[in-house]
């Protein structure tokens, strides 16, 4: 019973021993903060309390005292230079004019114009008017067409009128219809016989021949 009892006490104060020893160890760390946070709070009171004690000196002047001139005005700085200055526009001047060009101007009179001189009026000419002579028929060299058979059966007649360039010879260059007689057959045979049987006497300008358009009425008439 004895040595039972021993063994207990033993085991149950060891652990009691180990706490007691972390407590103390906590007791002195706060004990070393809370010196530390005093004697910080101390200092800075201290230093406070000696600026706020410094000395304030004042000094009264005379109304006779000279009134001390004002502070000078701040320098005005100049503005900071562009970033891009532009290049200086150069001008060209013209070259001068040596003085030797220049000649003295003198005015001079304008000479006075001759008088006119007098022409005799002459009558002008009179404006010369072309004789143009027309062409006609020329009787001693024609012939009258051949009068065409059926138209002879059928009792057909009648008068048409005929255009024809005549030629400085006198011959029929070309032949027109300007106006029927009425029978087509009739007229088919008198452009063809005046223009194989007809002669004539050719138109002229200023008595020479020429070229002209004659026109004139061709009948057909039964006997």
């Amino acid at each position: 019973m004895a040595i039972a009892t021993t063994g207990e006490m033993r085991s149950g104060t060891q652990p009691g021993g180990k706490t007691l020893y972390r407590l103390a160890g906590l007791a002195v760390v706060a004990a070393l903060h809370v010196a530390v946070i005093y004697g910080l709070v101390t200092n800075l009171a201290q230093r406070t309390i000696d600026v706020v004690r410094a000395p304030i000196e004042t000094h009264i002047l005379p109304p006779d005292a000279p009134v001390p001139p004002p502070a000078p005005p701040a320098p005005k700085l100049a503005p900071p230079p562009p970033l891009y200055v532009p290049p200086p526009v150069v001008q060209i001047a013209p070259p001068p004019v040596p003085s030797r060009a220049v000649t003295a101007v003198t005015p001079v009179k304008p000479p006075e114009p001759a008088p006119p001189i007098a022409v005799p009026r002459t009558a002008a000419p009179a404006a010369h008017q072309a004789v143009r002579v027309q062409p006609r028929l020329d009787p001693a060299r024609s012939r009258d067409p051949e009068y065409p058979a059926a138209s002879k059966r059928l009792g057909e007649q009648g008068s048409l009128i005929v255009q024809v360039l005549v030629d400085p010879d006198g011959r029929p260059r070309d032949v027109r219809l300007i106006e029927s007689c009425g029978s087509p057959r009739l007229d088919q045979a008198a452009l063809a016989g005046i223009r194989s049987s007809y002669r004539f006497i050719p138109g002229t300008l200023d008595g020479k021949p020429e070229a002209q358009w004659f026109t004139f009425r061709f009948v057909w008439k039964l006997k």
